[in-house]
């Protein structure tokens, strides 16, 4: 089975009825997170104020998502468990360190809803820079979670470890009154190649080639940056990082493929979905650069179906193994007594 084949069958939502677990996904996008929930039976619903991503989700998944800035104020039906990609920018323009009283940071949200509806799980995701550059802030939220009686664990994970054909690093961040695991990585690698099969060939009047300037732009930009490769996708290993800078703008780092005759043209929508994991019949609504943002802000569905696995276990006590330290992976597991730092 073609690997695009695959995610079209196994990331289908449906509801399990015996599972009877809401799931409330806060800043959800387009539906990333929850098309991961959903595939594997839990029933979700959405709040995200960009109007493009409310339609895209409500276009695919079976929960409803409502287009609404959110705020500490903000009500909700009763979950059992609370997922989301909270903004964060605990940086005033000023440059002081503000944290959980920066207005403009959506963890203050995330954690009144936590503390409002009191969920048997909660999971929230975020950039690899939470456990380097912005650590404290990583710590001073942690804090303010285990205060209200949860044990949390977290882990810099590889979409690429979970079978998403991207090397993709976010902090995953998860939440429990009893000790949760997250997923083990899988041995599979995807590969570009695998995802995007015979696309990666083809063009129509459509196509965006590289003009002779843009090709003279982008050498310059790699000799500037000390790239070794040219920054093409290459389809025997999984992608680069998709953002919504290398989608959406013409940067010297666009994601590309390079056809047989040498000419160079920006990935499409589509295959920028696959690389994410998105099944070919995940529509997305809105213009084409709104399209591509949605694609490079969201999680990784098959990721997230993962993550979506251990929550369910957990919450049918199938619990086993707890997650694999490897490797870059960094994990640390927080009781109640304390935070390691």
């Amino acid at each position: 089975m073609n690997y695009w084949e695959e995610i079209g069958k196994k990331l289908k939502p449906k509801v399990d009825k015996e599972l009877n677990a809401n799931v409330l996904d806060l800043f959800a996008g387009c539906g990333g997170l929850s098309l991961g929930f959903e595939s594997v039976g839990f029933k979700t619903v959405g709040f995200e104020m960009n109007e493009h991503a409310t339609e895209t989700y409500n276009t695919n998944l079976i929960g409803d998502c409502y287009c609404e800035k959110l705020s500490t104020e903000s009500q909700y039906d009763p979950a059992k468990v609370i997922i989301g990609g909270p903004p964060c920018q605990p940086f005033s323009v000023g440059g002081k360190q503000k944290g959980l009283i920066d207005s403009r940071d959506g963890f203050p949200i995330f954690i009144e809803a936590v503390k409002k509806l009191e969920p048997e799980v909660f999971l929230f995701e975020n950039v690899r820079g939470m456990l380097y550059k912005n650590k404290w802030y990583l710590i001073e939220v942690i804090e303010a979670l285990t205060e209200l009686g949860y044990k949390i664990s977290y882990a810099l994970m590889n979409a690429k470890h979970y079978e998403v054909p991207q090397n993709r690093e976010r902090v995953i961040v998860i939440g429990a009154k009893n000790k949760i695991s997250l997923p083990r990585r899988m041995n599979r690698k995807v590969t570009a190649g695998d995802a995007l099969g015979e696309l990666a060939f083809q063009f129509d009047e459509d196509s965006k080639f590289f003009t002779k300037s843009m090709d003279a732009y982008v050498a310059k930009y790699e000799k500037a940056s000390h790239c070794i490769n040219p920054r093409d996708l290459y389809l025997d290993r999984p992608a680069r990082t998709l953002t919504c800078r290398n989608l959406a703008g013409a940067t010297g780092d666009m994601h590309r493929v390079r056809l047989k005759d040498g000419r160079r043209r920006r990935i499409t929508v589509r295959e920028a979905a696959r690389l994410q994991s998105f099944p070919d019949w995940f529509e997305f609504r809105g213009k084409e650069t709104s399209q591509y943002n949605q694609i490079g802000n969201a999680v990784a569905p098959y990721f997230a179906k993962h993550l979506a696995q251990s929550i369910k276990d957990y919450l049918q006590g199938n619990q086993t193994e707890a997650y694999s330290l490897d490797g870059t992976d960094q994990l640390s597991l927080f009781e109640s007594e304390g935070i390691y730092k």
